[in-house]
């Protein structure tokens, strides 16, 4: 059973869910002004980052980006934070307090990347930024094996697709990585898109599919680096895949599992049950949210070996 926040927040997202298919979309700017504010327009107040979070601006080769420390965060292990919004959404301010959480989970600082957006900017500039972040910790003398990608929803995808690029480009591997609802598929092709359309509270699986053009451009959105869904996975690290189970987004997370444990990468898969796409989001407030990211930060933990 969903704790009584969830079924709170479900009726806010239903609602919302209705009135946005009743008038056309708003604005591009203003869809990312507003998701910058998402979790304090359902809540009805701003969220504090947790006691004693530290957030440093940073500057990585040009990219804006953000260390975020929770008390006491051991520094020699990072994660590198690819923030959701379906490539066309996200920033610093809309993730902040989700990675302040993580981070606080694990024990680490972490690195959250502005990385550039569509349709400004489509397919491959997320992902140069995405290589280029994490080169930049590797110069400046952070082991492979301290530092985890992680990401949700495009985020997910992204760390999917900067993890093929590392190993194709012979560089080392991370020691892990974190999907929190990976979008893994721009085509559409699951059945998720359909079969959970009803238990769905935030999205439309045509809706979904009518955003991948943003990314993709001219690009063949079936290319595994815009929808790692057909990626091959052989030499990947762990993988730990944390998913709700009433997102049309659903099998992008069951169908990457599987590949893994096809092409022998341990993962670890969590299906949250009467869950939605990115309610991790809602930790602030949501108890399920909360215990989602404790659950990764063990994963942190293990595979950085941080006792």
């Amino acid at each position: 059973m969903p704790s009584p926040e969830g079924v709170q927040i479900r009726s806010n997202l239903l609602a919302f869910k209705a009135a946005q298919g009743q008038g056309a979309p708003a604005p591009l700017s203003e869809q990312r002004a507003s998701f910058d504010v998402l979790v304090e327009n359902y809540v009805g107040h701003p969220i504090p980052l947790p006691e004693g979070t530290r957030v440093e601006s940073v500057d990585v080769d040009g990219i804006p980006a953000a260390w975020i420390y929770p008390p006491d965060a051991e520094t020699e292990r990072v994660v590198l934070y690819l923030h959701g919004g379906f490539y066309i959404l996200g920033s610093l301010k809309s993730h902040r307090d989700l990675v302040a959480r993580l981070s606080s989970a694990a024990g680490v600082r972490s690195l959250l990347l502005d990385y550039r957006l569509a349709p400004e900017h489509v397919f491959p500039a997320a992902l140069d930024d995405a290589l280029t972040a994490y080169r930049w910790l590797l110069a400046r003398g952070t082991k492979p094996e301290h530092i985890i990608l992680a990401g949700d929803s495009a985020g997910g995808g992204l760390t999917l697709a900067l993890l093929q690029t590392v190993r194709d480009q012979h560089l080392p591997m991370p020691a892990g990585a974190v999907l929190l609802s990976p979008w893994n598929d721009l085509v559409g092709t699951v059945e998720s898109r359909t079969t959970r359309e009803a238990a769905d509270p935030l999205f439309s699986g045509r809706g979904v599919n009518a955003l991948s053009s943003f990314y993709a451009g001219t690009e063949n959105a079936h290319q595994p680096l815009i929808s790692p869904i057909n990626a091959d996975l052989h030499g990947f690290p762990p993988l730990h895949i944390d998913v709700g189970s009433d997102e049309v987004l659903l099998d992008d997370s069951l169908q990457v599992a599987e590949h893994a444990k096809a092409a022998n990468v341990p993962v670890e898969l969590t299906v949250w049950d009467d869950m939605w796409h990115g309610f991790q989001l809602f930790a602030s407030v949501l108890p399920e949210g909360q215990q989602s990211l404790e659950q990764m930060g063990r994963f942190i933990r293990l595979q950085t070996k941080l006792s």
